[in-house]
């Protein structure tokens, strides 16, 4: 089972290693300990609680000037549906959420399961790039 480092978490999350701290006293998700000692969160459980967080409107500390992400998006696994040929693989990256439809054998080769960390790479003929007002 995956296990995420409590900064690990932080990054998914986009907060920071406080805020998970106390999200996690608070019961939002349980921690337990690794074998070095450190607090670990269960892939499996973040998966359900940034699925859940995801209608939540996230809060920005200060408007966004400008942006240009870089199509390789680092989420957490939160559903796989397999049928015999193909797999539906949904990635929870911070309060989006992103769909890949694959081959069952890809999903299959390379462990796809919810709480499992990956990264959603996407490639677009058509990317619309926006600047918010921030007056």
């Amino acid at each position: 089972m995956t296990q995420l480092r409590i900064s690990e978490v932080a990054t998914l999350l986009q907060v920071s290693d406080d805020t998970v701290r106390r999200w996690a006293d608070a019961g939002r998700f349980a921690t337990t300990t690794d074998d070095s000692g450190r607090a670990v969160v269960d892939g499996a459980d973040l998966a359900r609680f940034m699925a859940e967080r995801a209608g939540e409107e996230p809060a920005l500390d200060s408007p966004v000037v400008s942006a240009s992400a870089r199509n390789r998006l680092v989420g957490i696994i939160t559903r796989v549906v397999r049928d015999t040929v193909m797999a539906q693989v949904e990635v929870q990256v911070g309060p989006h959420r992103m769909v890949s439809l694959m081959s069952r054998e890809a999903a299959d080769e390379l462990g796809l399961e919810p709480g499992v960390l990956a990264v959603a790479t996407v490639k677009a003929t058509n990317v619309g790039i926006e600047i918010p007002d921030h007056r």
